[in-house]
């Protein structure tokens, strides 16, 4: 994708000095157009998904139950750019509830770099969830039309009144059928997801062998022990990445892996 044009003003954070320190012989400093381009996807017809996560140097998901403890200027330097190249946001039920989420804010400046690259002027929000224990009011404001994808045995009624506010994309039986619910979006023009989580949802991915990208923040943290990983649920075999990038910024080290 092209980022000519690209309008610096909306994504800069004063005092932040992103640094590309992979691979060898990288520029050095990162501008906001440099960083747009190194996570933007060369071919955005093939379906692609991206999974998103901030961790500590021990491993934690979170601090106090939210990954906003993690985070900091750099990591929402890159979030944003990883939200703004996406067609739809997929995230678990739990994280919508633990992470506050009020559907997806892009300024009038991101909008229209999105039009200007010919893409929605804000990505689609789909919740993932089996109980639909979800809070409508999570929509209220929202300006594209959501996605909620369960399965077949979550409560009907539920599935009603959801559908009030949101498309409900049914994909397996009994659980969640990843396989059934990403072509389903890809079918919607949705190819290029970003997962922001949470664990659950990550592990059910990678455990269906679905997860092509994980770019993933470490915050120079020490959390301790008792919290959560970035990936959680059944085991499932191990996958290799390779490397893409890696960048520095306050400590923080922002890299992104591809299968």
């Amino acid at each position: 994708m092209s980022v000519v044009g690209w309008d610096e003003g909306w994504l800069r954070w004063k005092g932040v000095e992103m640094r590309l320190i992979h691979p060898a012989g990288a520029p050095g400093e990162v501008s906001d157009a440099d960083l747009a381009e190194l996570y933007a996807m060369t071919d955005r017809s093939r379906p692609r998904l991206r999974v998103n996560f901030v961790a500590s140097l021990d491993g934690a998901a979170e601090v106090d139950g939210r990954s906003g403890g993690l985070s900091g200027a750099p990591d929402m330097r890159v979030f944003k750019v990883l939200r703004n190249l996406a067609d739809a946001v997929l995230v678990g039920a739990g994280t919508v509830r633990a992470e506050s989420y009020r559907g997806l804010s892009l300024g009038a400046a991101r909008r229209e770099w999105r039009r200007a690259a010919g893409l929605a002027e804000v990505p689609t929000l789909v919740v993932v969830s089996s109980a639909l224990d979800i809070d409508t009011d999570v929509f209220a404001d929202i300006p594209v039309r959501p996605i909620v994808v369960t399965h077949a045995a979550s409560p009907a009624d539920r599935q009603e009144k959801l559908a009030e506010v949101a498309d409900v994309v049914l994909a397996g039986a009994s659980t969640v059928d990843f396989a059934v619910a990403l072509p389903a979006l890809a079918e919607r023009g949705l190819r290029q997801v970003l997962c922001e989580g949470g664990p659950a949802l990550f592990g059910s991915l990678q455990a269906a062998g679905l997860v092509d990208e994980l770019c993933l923040t470490l915050a120079p943290i020490v959390a301790g022990p008792g919290a959560s990983r970035i990936s959680a649920g059944p085991p499932s075999p191990p996958t290799d990445f390779a490397l893409v990038h890696a960048l520095e910024d306050s400590g923080m080290l922002l890299l992104r892996y591809q299968r």
